[in-house]
């Protein structure tokens, strides 16, 4: 295989159309307590370990949430169902909502390291922060599950092409 001399510029307007080819789970990141409550809407969040528990959620570090998630250490991923979009777009912003207003339409309730679940959410994983890497604008959060509450009967919200989606037609199976 041929090696590239130099390398390119991948233009930032490409690879943003690019990742949203990725469909993915969407998800609400709850974190702080009390009036500190906020959060944010994440398709970014995927396992890391079985053996350790632990999950990786990227964070904008120019997010209100991040002073948050520094000071706290512990996170909640919701992972939202097909009938949860307006939360998502409520912790997206998209209302104009911050910090805990955006909390108002939905039910919530407390996990064992203080912060918020979605009641109904397909799967909640409490977690608490072990490590933090910083690139570039982005820190990679990896949490270590403490607990976990998962639902069968629903279906998820997806977000593909800019878009929320929901899963439609027959599963595929693999031999």
């Amino acid at each position: 295989m041929e090696e590239l001399a130099t390398r390119s510029i991948v233009d930032q307007s490409a690879f943003k159309l690019s990742m949203r080819q990725l469909a993915g789970a969407v998800s609400v990141i709850t974190v702080g307590e009390g009036d500190e409550r906020t959060g944010f809407t994440a398709t970014s969040v995927s396992s890391l370990s079985a053996e350790a528990p632990s999950i990786i959620v990227s964070l904008n570090r120019g997010s209100s949430s991040w002073p948050v998630v520094e000071r706290y250490r512990r996170f909640c991923v919701n992972v939202l169902t097909a009938n949860q979009r307006h939360v998502a777009q409520s912790f997206a912003g998209f209302d104009g909502r911050q910090g805990a207003e955006r909390y108002e339409d939905a039910q919530w309730y407390r996990l064992s390291t203080g912060t918020a679940a979605l009641k109904d959410a397909l799967t909640v994983l409490d977690c608490e922060l072990e490590t933090v890497l910083n690139h570039h604008s982005h820190a990679i959060l990896i949490g270590r599950v403490c607990a976990i509450e998962t639902r069968e009967d629903v279906e998820p919200l997806l977000y593909w092409r800019g878009g929320y989606r929901r899963l439609s037609g027959e599963a595929v199976t693999c031999p």
